[in-house]
């Protein structure tokens, strides 16, 4: 999934993009409300997870702008405010789940699937497909010409990237970041090590490459051209 992870303290926010990107998701962090009003009017994810007391915007604000324009992206607060007059003001505002801090990353994650699975037979459940490969990005699945392919966490990651950014470059720094959260890692060949992994399972058993290399410059996916 591709989270948007609203909060702006930076030990709770390293925390929780280290946990949810270790579990295989692609984790966006601000630290600012209209941030997180932005990114959600104007970028695609599969969950939002707001402070309700932040800079610029507070979370409440941010929810009910959204609800407003119909957008309909799942909310989950992650918040102090604890009584039960504060819960229900943040689901009355539009949130789909509200957790109080200090929580166990163990909850929040079970939280961040049941969110998954209530979402799943909405019409805008998200199956990215480029020519014959699928990927159900609730149900952690890819498909190639109807076989499963199992992927780990990492690969999964790389693999929704590439899918959402189908057609396009997407450069080695753009994946160390959104996949690893890396801002600048020159010595390292992770990304290229997880490249070639992927490409021996969605690639070499078929006729047809999909991923493929753009010279000094990172990869593109696509099909027949």
């Amino acid at each position: 999934m591709k989270i948007l992870l609203a909060e702006d303290d930076p030990k709770v926010a390293s925390f929780i993009t280290n946990g949810l990107s270790e579990n295989g998701h692609s984790v966006d962090h601000v630290t600012d409300g209209r941030e997180a009003l932005t990114y959600c009017l104007y970028n695609s994810c599969d969950l939002a997870i707001l402070d309700r007391m932040m800079p610029g915007m507070d979370g409440l604000s941010v929810v009910r702008a959204l609800r407003a324009a119909r957008n309909q992206t799942p909310v989950l607060f992650l918040t102090a405010l604890a009584d039960v007059s504060d819960r229900v003001e943040g689901l009355a505002a539009g949130a789909d789940d509200y957790l109080v801090k200090p929580f166990h990353f163990s909850e929040l994650l079970a939280r961040v699937v049941a969110l998954s699975r209530r979402h799943k037979d909405s019409p805008e459940a998200p199956v990215l497909i480029v020519h014959d490969l699928s990927l159900d990005l609730l149900a952690r699945t890819a498909r190639r010409q109807g076989q499963v392919i199992e992927l780990q966490s990492k690969e999964f990651a790389l693999l929704e990237v590439l899918m959402r950014n189908a057609g396009r470059v997407v450069t080695r720094t753009m994946l160390l970041e959104q996949v690893w959260n890396f801002n600048f890692e020159p010595n390292t060949t992770v990304v290229e090590t997880h490249v070639s992994r992927l490409r021996a399972k969605i690639d070499k058993p078929f006729d047809l490459p999909l991923i493929h290399t753009v010279r000094s410059t990172g990869y593109s996916m696509h099909g027949p051209r």
